[in-house]
């Protein structure tokens, strides 16, 4: 072996481990794998083979998202526009009002698509914090990922509905809806 590696990065799996903390690309490609993860885990629980086929396809785009900051943006506009035609017909589906806030439980596969629905959350604003360093973000990674929250959100209410689970409606004490 030429050269000495550093003490504690003999076995690093991932290249970018040590990477200036302050950077966060490195949080985004973990929170991408994160999402990857979890997409996997709901589909071990999923039947359906289309829309296991289905989330195949999204679990390869939130892959394909993964070195969007580090090197260019992966995803594209048509692939966005796909997203954005299977979650307008999950909302005709489950016939949801976005106005309503439901608790997020249900079946095992619903209650999933809830995590992966604030996993996306919380990726869009790792994204901002990164931008906000004073990095560019591309906007269609923005459009992407709060389009992949809303995906699961839906979903998680078509889920539940496949199996006649009730939602349960939240009402908050300190925001009010009309």
């Amino acid at each position: 072996m030429k050269g000495k590696m550093k003490e504690g990065t003999i076995f690093c799996a991932y290249s970018f481990m040590y990477d200036d903390p302050e950077d966060l690309k490195t949080d985004y490609e973990f929170c991408t794998d994160e999402i990857a993860c979890h997409i996997g885990l709901l589909k071990a629980h999923i039947t359906d083979r289309e829309l296991k086929d289905e989330l195949t396809k999204v679990e390869t785009l939130v892959y394909h998202m993964n070195s969007s900051l580090r090197v260019k943006t992966a995803v594209t506009r048509d692939e966005l526009n796909w997203l954005h035609e299977i979650s307008i017909k999950y909302h005709e589906e489950t016939n949801h009002n976005y106005l309503r806030f439901v608790l997020p439980q249900g079946t095992v596969s619903a209650s999933l698509s809830h995590v992966l629905r604030n996993k996306c959350l919380k990726l869009t604003r790792l994204m901002h914090r990164y931008e906000a360093k004073g990095n560019k973000v591309d906007p269609l990674l923005y459009d992407f990922v709060n389009l992949l929250s809303d995906y699961f959100f839906l979903l998680a209410i078509k889920l539940n509905a496949q199996e006649n689970v009730e939602e349960i409606d939240f009402v908050s004490r300190n925001y009010k809806f009309k």
